[in-house]
């Protein structure tokens, strides 16, 4: 008989920490809250699953440790990734370095999962709540409304706050607090952000390419380009959701929290003071209103005007230079302040989690308890839009699970 390990989350990390366990020579039993498992990972990639992405840095994940994250996606790499997902019979496609399976179904990632863990020594129980988990000199033992579990390793993989929905309703934090765990605060990333300026009622649906700048007190906390999407509260899309975990932070410790955006990226910001000059120039006659149709989506431009001060119907040839500037910076550099993230039900991942400062770099076993390990999104990591979670969740998962079979720890 191989080594009791215990894994608590049958999510993404959770599955691949009981294959590579079992795939190690343990026994394996998975505890999952759920009726079944992988809800998050069918709700992936618009449910299509962006397994990783190629293009894999630093600045990629965002961790409460320096060098934590890497040390972890260096021992299970993309390339490892791939080799692992052909293995389970996922045959992949590449779009432009996101990798998706070429089913473009998470479902066949799923059903991929549960194939491989029926062909393993491994026992999953689903509906089954846990109510306690006591530690002794052999090992572990989880008490659930189930029965009693014991193990002499156990791994929580029980997620974040993040689409509670899925399962993930942040109880996890409190096992590892249970263990004498820090828990950095959890907060949702990966989210829209809420506004204050009423204007937003009449943006709701539009889109726009543009690049946002993230203030925290008047300083540069983040950016992104891309595709904007405005709601009828605030800000969405990718860009939005990249630099969302850093408003969320600030906003939590009371900080002023500030967008500026510019709906035309694609230009410096001399190109976009001489386009707009000479487009002036070339439509005088016209109405301010009508300046505007072609550049940016129609309500967009009414709103942007609004801002400027600028009447609609105002002509071109009459705007004095203090117009021209507001017109401009409303464009280029339009301000909003941010009041809030939307929910962690509307949240993809969270920020925070189990300080990673209290667990070993390279096996992800505590250093507060011998044989409990973490992966996945109950550890303070998180990583931006475009298959990092996922691949946190593999590369956490298999290091994890590996260090966990292992008969004397690494």
């Amino acid at each position: 008989m191989g080594k009791q390990v215990l894994i608590v989350g049958a999510g993404a990390s959770g599955m691949t920490a009981a294959v590579h366990a079992a795939r190690a020579g343990a026994d394996v039993t998975i505890l999952e809250h759920k009726d079944r498992a992988g809800k998050k990972i069918l709700c992936t990639g618009n449910g299509r699953c962006n397994l990783t992405n190629e293009k894999q840095e630093a600045r990629c994940y965002r961790c409460g440790s320096a060098g934590f994250a890497e040390s972890i996606l260096e021992q299970f790499t993309v390339e490892d990734t791939l080799a692992f997902f052909r293995g389970l019979g996922i045959f992949t496609k590449d779009r432009n370095g996101y990798i998706y399976p070429h089913s473009d179904q998470a479902a066949s990632v799923l059903q991929a999962f549960l194939q491989e863990l029926d062909r393993l020594p491994v026992t999953a129980r689903y509906q089954c709540r846990i109510q306690q988990i006591a530690k002794d000199k052999g090992g572990f033992a989880v008490v659930s409304d189930k029965g009693v579990y014991k193990g002499e390793a156990l791994i929580l993989a029980a997620g974040s706050k993040a689409a509670p929905v899925t399962g993930s309703d942040g109880s996890g934090y409190d096992l590892a607090a249970g263990f004498g765990h820090r828990i950095v605060t959890p907060l949702p990333a990966l989210v829209q952000l809420r506004c204050a300026e009423k204007h937003y009622r009449k943006l709701a649906g539009v889109r726009s390419d543009g690049e946002i700048q993230l203030y925290v007190d008047g300083k540069l906390a983040a950016w992104d380009r891309g595709e904007l999407q405005l709601t009828d509260y605030g800000i969405s899309g990718i860009p939005t959701f990249q630099v969302s975990r850093y408003a969320s932070v600030a906003l939590h410790r009371r900080q002023k929290v500030t967008a500026v955006i510019d709906f035309l990226p694609s230009l410096t910001v001399e190109e976009a003071r001489d386009m707009i000059r000479e487009r002036l120039k070339a439509m005088a006659g016209r109405t301010c209103i009508q300046f505007m149709n072609g550049l940016l989506n129609s309500k967009l431009s009414e709103v942007l005007l609004e801002v400027a001060g600028i009447p609609g119907q105002k002509a071109v040839e009459s705007l004095n230079e203090g117009e021209k500037k507001r017109l401009f910076q409303a464009i280029t550099a339009y301000e909003t302040r941010v009041t809030a993230s939307n929910p962690y039900e509307n949240a993809q991942v969270c920020c925070g989690g189990v300080d990673v400062k209290q667990v070993d770099k390279r096996t992800l076993e505590s250093k507060l308890v011998k044989g409990l390990y973490f992966c996945g999104e109950i550890l303070d990591v998180d990583g931006i839009c475009g298959g990092y979670n996922l691949q946190w969740a593999w590369s956490s998962g298999a290091v994890a699970g590996k260090s966990a079979a292992c008969p004397k720890g690494r």
